[in-house]
């Protein structure tokens, strides 16, 4: 079975659709095509990321490309050395996934992610490669320390500067362990860590961003202040106030737009946003003047949007925040930085969800499917329509199969709460139909 490139790379069950020939075949066909002599390799937390990582090694060197080691290292880590070194950059992670996934992201040269044209390239040339029979060396990777990701993040703040705050960090137990810890600490917070002690097969599991309740109970058992929980990679991170309040990506990227525009650093008054940015989040940033840009979900559109325009911010409710000046993809880590440093510069941290904006009604359902979910997006669009003129004017429904996972995500947005969750229901009953039919 081929593997396709999604919204963010490429993802697959281990052993079924992703194994060590396959991705030594996409080393293979990726060294052809990234610009580069010298990529530096991460890796998340699961069982199967070391050999994965030895298998892309040994392809990328294949095509002649020099292949440095970073260890277990978040997704933004990667991309920050890859830039200052002006190399290319690849990891091995399935971001928010649950365990037996795996997949690589791939960065091109100044730690910028490859464009749709050269993912495209690579995927013709993998196509061919998967059909040839690769020999597969003994997993062989010497991983480097690199403490640059850590120093940089550090140094955009003050050492000192959280004294006196009490934090509860979620790691997933994933790539941000003994990492987001230091940084927090290194700036004066007191930290608790929960999530922290991964075992190849505990990542993403009922914890971290997609999974906050145990940072919840931890945050209102300890008295801490405010929380943040990062996904298995570190490329997005929610944030849980004293009250157990959760701030999604939405929340933080109001408090960051807004704080930047107050200090002259919001270029041309923009942001970049995703369809799935909550109506609430809209209005209140329109109401004072920033202009929003929407570009389809994923935060390598957000990012060439900001490359494009020279803007400097923008984010996804999924708690991707990309700060252009600071970063060339999203980063948990740095985003709770900068969310905490706004925060106290208004001099309050304790703060509930609706002080920053009221949330419009929004309910999502992520509906598994086993047929081509595009395909099925495709056939309800009349049905898409229809309810669509039963909201009116006051809300909006996005219908879209995912680019990380196999699913048809239904997104109905409306003052209603109730006439939101029936139609949701109802659009994603037809998905299942319409998948049975398919199969």
């Amino acid at each position: 079975m081929a593997l396709v490139f999604g919204t963010d790379g490429v993802r697959g069950r281990v052993g079924s659709e992703i194994d060590e020939e396959k991705i030594v075949s996409l080393g293979i066909a990726a060294s052809r095509h990234l610009n580069t002599k010298r990529v530096y390799l991460g890796r998340d937390t699961r069982e199967s990321s070391f050999v994965l990582a030895a298998a892309l090694k040994q392809g990328l060197q294949h095509g002649g490309i020099e292949v440095i080691s970073l260890g277990i290292a978040p997704t933004p880590e990667v991309a920050y050395v890859a830039k200052v070194e002006n190399a290319g950059g690849a990891v091995i992670s399935a971001s928010h996934n649950s365990w037996f996934d795996n997949g690589v992201k791939l960065f091109g040269p100044g730690g910028l992610k490859i464009s749709d044209s050269i993912q495209d390239l690579i995927q013709i040339d993998w196509d061919k490669e998967q059909n040839e029979r690769h020999v597969i060396g003994t997993p062989d990777l010497e991983d480097q320390n690199d403490s640059r990701w850590v120093d940089s993040i550090i140094s955009s703040a003050e050492r000192g500067c959280f004294s006196g705050l009490k934090l509860v960090l979620d790691c997933a137990n994933g790539a941000t362990v003994n990492k987001a810890a230091v940084v927090f600490k290194e700036l004066g917070a007191t930290v608790i860590e929960v999530s922290s002690n991964p075992d190849g097969r505990n990542i993403n599991d009922d914890c971290g961003s997609n999974n906050p309740q145990n940072l919840i109970k931890e945050i209102l058992s300890s008295d801490s202040d405010i929380g943040f929980a990062f996904d298995g990679d570190g490329d997005r991170v929610i944030a849980v106030t004293s009250d157990g309040s959760i701030l999604d990506g939405d929340h933080l990227l109001v408090i960051c737009a807004k704080d930047r525009l107050k200090r002259g650093l919001l270029k041309d008054s923009s942001v970049v946003i995703t369809p799935m940015a909550n109506l609430g989040m809209r209005n209140v940033l329109s109401d004072i003047g920033i202009l929003l840009h929407e570009v389809p979900v994923g935060d390598r559109n957000i990012l060439e949007a900001l490359e494009e325009s020279g803007w400097v911010l923008g984010g996804e409710q999924s708690g991707h925040i990309i700060f252009r000046d600071l970063s060339t993809t999203g980063d948990g880590v740095l985003t709770a930085v900068q969310t905490l440093l706004a925060l106290n510069r208004k001099g309050k941290i304790l703060t509930n969800s609706k002080t920053i904006f009221s949330k419009v009604p929004q309910v999502l359902i992520n509906v598994p499917v086993e047929s081509n979910a595009e395909k099925i997006v495709q056939e309800i669009t009349d049905e898409v329509n229809v309810a669509s003129m039963e909201l009116g004017d006051g809300g909006r429904i996005l219908v879209r199969s995912s680019g990380t996972e196999p699913l048809v995500r239904v997104m109905v947005e409306t003052l209603d709460p109730d006439l939101a969750s029936s139609i949701a229901e109802h659009l994603s009953n037809l998905v299942v139909r319409k998948d049975q039919r398919f199969l």
